[in-house]
Parts: C-alpha cells; sequence; structure tokens
C-alpha cells in the first residue's frame, strides 16, 4: 500500500494495441489505488469487447475518441497508430484534458512547438511517454558518466539493434513509421541527455533492407557539437550478433554493456606511470627499437539488474508512472517534457530530410 488516502486518477487509452493493451494497460490494472481506466476507445470491436473484461464492466468503450469530449478524465492517454499522435493530442487539448501522448510524439519539431503552445494556451499538461530514460541499465549509466571516474567522454556508442524481418503498420512511411520512429525515440533520447544542452549536428544514413513496407529499417545518427561527445546510435534490423547495447570511450576508462549487465573499468591518474615525450627509445639494455609500453593499474567494477522486479520495461514503466502521478497530485517535477521530447523529434527530422525514401503505398 503506498497509503490510506491515494487520490485516484481517472483515465482513458486511445488505442489498445502493442502499446496501449501491452504496455499502459499491463501497468493501470496493476496500480488500481492511483489510477482507474474508465473509458477505451479502439476502432476493433473485439477490442472494446476485451476492454470491458479487462479493465471492468464499467468501462465506456467506443471507436471514436471524440466520445470521450464532455467525459469527467483526469487523464488521456493517447496511444493511437503514430501519423494520428499529432492531430488527437491537439484535439484533445482544445477539449480540455491532460495528454499522455505515446512515442514517436510526432512527425516534425514545428508539430510539437504547436502542441506546446496549444498546451499553454488550454493550461493542460501535455506528456510524453518517453520510459527508456526511466530503465535501470540507463540511470546506472548516467551515474557512472555524472561522476567524471571515466574523465572526458570521448565516444558514446548506443545500439538498439537485432535481425528482423516485419510486414505490419509500423513499415509504412504513411504510418510515420520505420525503425527511427517506431525504436528511435528510446535511443535518441538517452543520446540527447547525455549530449546535454544544445542542439547536435546531425549526420545520418538511412535505407530499406529486410523490410515488406516502404520506411526504412537500417539506421545509423552520428551526433555531434563542439566540446561534446561523439554520439553513434545505431537502429538496425540487420544485426544478427549483438554485443552490447552500451560502448564508452573516455580518457580515463571505458564502459561496455548491455540492458542487464554493465561493466566499466578505469584507472586513477596519480597512479599513472611517469613519462616524457621522446622522439625514439630502445628496449631497455639492447639498441632495438622499442615501441610504447607501460603498465597500467585498472580498476573494474560491475553492474547487474539481478533482482530488479517487473523487468527492464515493466520497470521503467512504473518509474515513468510514479513520475507523471507526483507531477499531477503533488505538483512534482515533469521530468520528461515536450520541449525536450522536440530536439529528439528535430534529430529524426533531419535523418529523414538527409534520406528521401520514394514512397510505395
Amino acid at each position: 500500500m503506498r497509503g490510506d488516502k491515494m487520490k485516484q486518477l481517472k483515465v482513458a487509452i486511445i488505442g489498445q494495441g502493442r502499446s496501449g493493451y501491452s504496455i499502459h494497460g499491463t501497468y493501470l490494472i496493476d496500480d488500481t489505488e492511483r489510477f482507474k481506466v474508465i473509458a477505451v476507445i479502439d476502432f476493433i470491436e473485439k477490442r472494446r469487447l476485451l476492454a470491458k473484461e479487462r479493465y471492468g464492466s464499467h468501462v465506456v468503450t467506443s471507436d471514436n475518441y471524440k466520445d470521450l469530449f464532455g467525459m469527467d478524465i483526469d487523464l488521456v492517454i493517447n496511444s493511437s497508430y503514430s501519423h494520428l499522435h499529432y492531430s488527437i493530442t491537439k484535439d484533445l487539448l482544445m477539449h480540455g484534458f491532460n495528454v499522455l501522448t505515446e512515442k514517436p510524439f510526432c512527425r516534425t519539431a514545428d508539430e510539437v512547438q504547436d502542441l506546446i503552445d496549444t498546451a499553454k494556451k488550454q493550461k493542460r499538461m501535455l506528456a510524453v511517454f518517453q520510459n527508456s530514460r526511466f530503465t535501470a541499465y540507463f540511470m546506472k549509466i548516467k551515474e557512472i558518466l555524472d561522476s567524471k571516474v571515466l574523465g572526458d567522454i570521448i565516444q558514446i556508442s548506443i545500439d538498439f539493434s537485432g535481425y528482423a524481418r516485419r510486414w505490419d503498420w509500423q513499415t509504412l512511411q504513411s504510418y510515420n513509421a520505420g525503425n527511427l520512429y517506431n525504436t528511435g525515440p528510446h535511443p535518441v533520447d538517452q543520446a540527447l541527455q547525455l549530449y546535454g544542452e544544445g542542439m547536435p549536428e546531425v549526420k545520418a544514413f538511412m535505407r530499406r533492407v529486410n523490410t515488406f513496407g516502404d520506411a526504412e529499417d537500417y539506421v545509423k545518427l552520428i551526433l555531434y557539437g563542439e566540446n561534446k561527445p561523439l554520439i553513434d546510435v545505431e537502429v538496425t534490423s540487420c544485426q544478427g550478433y549483438k554485443p552490447y547495447v552500451y560502448n564508452i570511450q573516455g580518457s580515463k576508462g571505458a564502459l561496455t554493456g548491455t540492458m542487464t549487465q554493465i561493466n566499466w573499468k578505469y584507472f586513477k591518474t596519480e597512479e599513472l606511470p611517469e613519462q616524457k615525450l621522446l622522439l625514439s627509445f630502445d628496449k631497455e639494455g639492447t639498441d632495438i627499437p622499442a615501441y610504447c609500453s607501460e603498465n597500467i593499474k585498472w580498476y573494474e567494477e560491475q553492474w547487474t539488474s539481478e533482482g530488479e522486479k517487473y523487468g527492464t520495461f515493466g520497470a521503467s514503466t512504473r518509474r515513468y508512472y510514479d513520475m507523471l502521478y507526483n507531477h499531477m497530485v503533488n505538483g512534482g517535477e515533469l521530468t520528461v517534457t515536450a520541449e525536450q521530447v522536440k530536439k529528439q523529434i528535430a534529430v529524426i527530422e533531419e535523418a529523414h530530410r538527409q534520406n528521401p525514401l520514394s514512397k510505395k503505398f
């Protein structure tokens, strides 16, 4: 129990697909003390029938989100098709609702700004579901980097890849789909958090490989800027081997790891052997030219997610909702803001500008 007098927020979910059902729905039915699903919107009848079984007979169901207008709802979760996120979210804001929108937030940065302006004008909350920022492994990586134990960070490689063929709507450009809009918001959001202030320069490479649709399924992004680490983001469906999710190079150490295990090593500057620049030198006691070689004392540490309840994704969803509830009920900080996500969408938009792909459908 979280307490005897928790305020219960009334929630509507638009969409009962993979996100609305498996992510948001799965969480909300396990936290009925703080959230109560009172309405579900989906254009597929069997999903609406299932919603009453899953969330309760009290749930209002419809195939049209406009039927929510006039209802007493604290929060609407927009987990509709990706290409509808912007238009539906704006309509909801205009009708006085607080909205949590799934990723990808919008197609363009201009659309994001329009939603920001609309939310401010209507005095409504606008939130974006970027739960990967709350994963245990990413929070641990941030903690390590913030400690400066690895020194200045030179390069960060992030790999959200695997091998897959897809033939669903998330392969279609007309649905704001493809690897960069589908999976990309997770690593790009993390990358921008590690990049820090300012907007990075973007170099992007994208192509179609295994997809049955017309959107990209290979993405390589390079984000860089003056006095910033170079960040290499890869989201490909062509990766048969998966050596790491993160690989980080620092001036005093390095880090490599997955979502369940992180290893990092570093040295202490005061313990480095003393050296000085020489134009040439020989192996000690000989006339044979030598290469630079020294013994550095490395310190190695490891973190694992062993014992984390609900798994990587489920636990991060719960942390996100903890933050969101605290914001809505107690006035706590909304740590994932639309302004932050606007930078993410600008990066994605620029990548598409650099790599125009012909539309087939």
